[in-house]
C-alpha cells in the first residue's frame, strides 16, 4: 500500500484530512505534494455528488460519515502489490515455515493464515498457489487463508480475482500463470479453484478486529510503514492476540518490530525473516 500525498490545499487543510486518516486508517499521512492530495479528493467529491473541495472539507470538519471516510481512505491509498513480491519471503515460506507448522499440526490438521492489507490479492493468491503446487497433503486438511484490506474497492478485485496483462507480468511465472489462470478479456482470471482458497474481507487495522481468527502464520507486509509508532505497536500487539505462540509473522523488508516494544522476536531463515512470539 503506496499512500500519496499533497496537494494545492492549504495546511490547515491538509490537516483535517491527515486527522481523518489516522483516526479511521491509522496511516501517517506525509507532508508535501499537496497538489497530488487535492487530485486525489476530485473524484471523492463527485462521488459524494459534493460541489467542490470546500464542501468536503467541511463535511470532513464537521464529523464525515463512514461512507464518506471510506472513499477518501480509497481515494488516498494506492495498493502497490506484486506477485511473489520480493521473492525470499515465499521461498521461506515454501522451504521453512510451511514445513515446520504442517509438522507441528499434523495431529490436528488445521492451518489457519491471514494476509493483511492485501491490496487486490496477489499475495494472498501467490500463498494459495504454494499451498495446492507444493503441499498437496494440505487438501485433506482444514486451511483457511484470510485476506483483508480497509479499501472496499480492493476487497471486490481480490473476489473476482482479475489481474491485466501487466499485473500477471509482475512477478507470476507463465508456468503458474497457464496452471491457475484463465484469460479472460484483457487479462487473467484467477481459477476458481485458486479463488474458492481465498476469503476476502474488508478490515481496518485500527478498527475492530472481530473478522480477524486465530492464525498459525501472518502475513503484513509493507503497511506498518505508513504508521506512527504508536499505531504500529497497537497493530503488532493486535496481531501477537490473534497469533500462535508458535506462529510466524512477516513483514516487509523494510519493516520491524524491534524497538516497537512488541513480544516478537527475529528469526532469520534461509534468506528470508520472520517473527515469532518471544
Amino acid at each position: 500500500m503506496t499512500v500519496l500525498v499533497g496537494s494545492a490545499l492549504r495546511a490547515a487543510d491538509i490537516e483535517v484530512v491527515r486527522r481523518v486518516l489516522r483516526k479511521h486508517a491509522g496511516i501517517a499521512l506525509a507532508d508535501g505534494k499537496e497538489f497530488l492530495v487535492a487530485a486525489r479528493l476530485r473524484p471523492v467529491v463527485e462521488a459524494a455528488g459534493l460541489d467542490g473541495l470546500d464542501a468536503l472539507l467541511a463535511r470532513l470538519r464537521a464529523g464525515p460519515s463512514a461512507a464518506l471516510v471510506a472513499l477518501v481512505v480509497d481515494a488516498l491509498t494506492i495498493n502497490e502489490t506484486s506477485f511473489f513480491r520480493d521473492v525470499h519471503p515465499f521461498v521461506g515460506l515454501k522451504d521453512h515455515v510451511l514445513p515446520d507448522l504442517i509438522e507441528r499440526r499434523r495431529h490436528e490438521r488445521t492451518l489457519t493464515i491471514w494476509c493483511a492489507a492485501a491490496s487486490s490479492g496477489q499475495e494472498p493468491y501467490t500463498i494459495a498457489m504454494i499451498l495446492l503446487d507444493q503441499f498437496p497433503e494440505l487438501a485433506r486438511w482444514d486451511v483457511h487463508l484470510l485476506a483483508t484490506d480497509v479499501s472496499p474497492s480492493m476487497v471486490e478485485r481480490g473476489r473476482h480475482g482479475i489481474f491485466s496483462e501487466v499485473e500477471v507480468e509482475r512477478g507470476l511465472p507463465s508456468v503458474l500463470r497457464e496452471r491457475h489462470f484463465v484469460p479472460t478479456g484483457d487479462g487473467w482470471q484467477a481459477s476458481s479453484r485458486l479463488r474458492s482458497l481465498v476469503r476476502f474481507e474488508r478490515h481496518n487495522l485500527v478498527g475492530s478486529w472481530d473478522v480477524v481468527p486465530r492464525c498459525d502464520l501472518v502475513f503484513l507486509r509493507n503497511v506498518l510503514i505508513y504508521f506512527d509508532p504508536d499505531i504500529t505497536r497497537r497493530v503488532l500487539l493486535g496481531v501477537r492476540e490473534r497469533l500462535s505462540d508458535d506462529g510466524y509473522l512477516a513483514l516487509g523488508g523494510s519493516e520491524t518490530t524491534v524497538g516497537t516494544d512488541s513480544p516478537f522476536r527475529r528469526v532469520t531463515l534461509g534468506r528470508s525473516v520472520w517473527y515469532r512470539p518471544s
